[in-house]
């Protein structure tokens, strides 16, 4: 990817070396290992953690902090990265949401180490990055970019930027309040149901970060050779389909929460062709 004006987010906070705290604890409610574990593969790219354990509520906006947050290191290559993917989506979706005579409000990027604490519970590098509804930030230890490389095998600087786009494209949701209807919707539906929906709801984020690799090569030419095998090899590598055949040997359809490693490629194209948010209407589609 390459980011000529090298240009970072000023939304980002490091809690990197902080710690964290709380254990396996959601929302004050604690779990059993079991569904520990089941959560850690079902949540890999989640939105919101608690969302897998049925436990997720959209909570009113937190006042706002008036300082601006600490910006990573410079020297510190992957933050550096990250800094930069999320200012390059704040431009994008800055002006796709005027055109369409909207506001756009920037989320934050948390960078943190093993565990902290989120408007959603406490947040666990297991989890894989995520985006909490609450406080409207999205959160990420950069070491999930190392196991995408040794376990995933989905190596490179576009398979990392997939996944921070992907997160935005949950905050899009929310900025729309997609992310209140489907929680409602929820509430009222089967658990094979809300799964579901909740595939819908992933790959409508990877349809939207689709349209913001779209939208930014397009005017800002960020996009090199290999960059879209790179995040098509991240999109099958986090299936939910190839998730469940490395952790328990067989697929069950019905648990899907994210959508199968061919879905999840597939709408990430429909945004990177189409560059329209229309096109990424998951919802209204028979079989998406």
């Amino acid at each position: 990817m390459l980011f000529r004006d090298g240009r970072e987010s000023e939304n980002v906070e490091d809690r990197r070396g902080e710690g964290g705290g709380g254990g396996f604890g959601f929302g004050g409610r604690s779990i059993g290992i079991g569904t520990v574990v089941l959560a850690l593969v079902a949540a890999y790219f989640g939105i919101d953690p608690r969302v897998v354990l049925n436990t997720a509520s959209v909570a009113p906006r937190p006042a706002q902090t008036q300082h601006a947050a600490p910006r990573p290191p410079a020297e510190d290559k992957l933050a550096h990265f990250a800094s930069q993917v999320l200012a390059d989506t704040e431009d994008t979706w800055g002006e796709i949401f005027r055109s369409g005579g909207a506001r756009y409000e920037d989320p934050r990027l948390v960078l943190y180490t093993g565990a902290t604490r989120s408007g959603c519970g406490v947040g666990q590098a297991a989890m894989g990055p995520f985006y909490c509804p609450a406080d409207r930030k999205v959160y990420l230890d950069l070491s999930f970019f190392n196991e995408m490389e040794r376990r995933f095998r989905a190596p490179g600087d576009f398979a990392q930027a997939y996944v921070i786009a992907h997160e935005v494209g949950h905050h899009v949701q929310n900025l729309m309040g997609i992310s209140e209807k489907v929680q409602r919707a929820r509430e009222r539906m089967s658990e094979r149901q809300g799964n579901q929906l909740s595939v819908r709801v992933e790959l409508q984020a990877d349809c939207f970060a689709g349209v913001w690799a779209n939208h930014a090569d397009r005017t800002r030419h960020v996009l090199e050779a290999g960059d879209v095998e790179e995040a098509l090899a991240a999109a099958t590598a986090i299936g939910d389909d190839q998730l469940q055949r490395q952790t328990q040997g067989r697929v069950v359809p019905d648990s899907f929460t994210h959508g199968s490693s061919a879905q999840r490629v597939r709408w990430f194209r429909v945004g990177l062709e189409k560059g329209s948010l229309k096109a990424c209407d998951t919802f209204k589609v028979a079989n998406p």
